[in-house]
């Protein structure tokens, strides 16, 4: 099993490259993308351990930093369709399949 972007999680995924690159530098940035990587591996070996949500959706915290990955357990992968900082509001991007 694998996992799939939506399109729009490659753009949340940049965005929080951008800003910790920014406002961290890349060494933090790093590490975001290294967490990502981590939790999405998690979530290939073990596709039931995120909290279900509506739709068929499930989400699942980094740690250290404030994201959840929104993502639907498909037959043939994970498709991860979210991105979302915490703090932002429950409902951003929930048109995305």
């Amino acid at each position: 099993m694998t996992y799939a972007l939506h399109p729009g999680a490659e753009h949340d995924i940049a965005n929080a490259l951008d800003f910790y690159s920014e406002q961290a530098g890349p060494v933090v940035a790093e590490r975001f993308l290294e967490e990502f990587e981590r939790v999405a591996k998690l979530l290939i070996t073990h596709p039931g351990l995120g909290t279900p949500t509506t739709r068929g959706r499930r989400t699942f915290p980094l740690k250290v930093f404030p994201y959840l990955i929104v993502y639907r357990n498909l037959e043939s992968n994970i498709r991860i369709l979210i991105v979302r900082h915490q703090h932002r509001k429950p409902g951003y991007a929930g048109g995305r399949r």
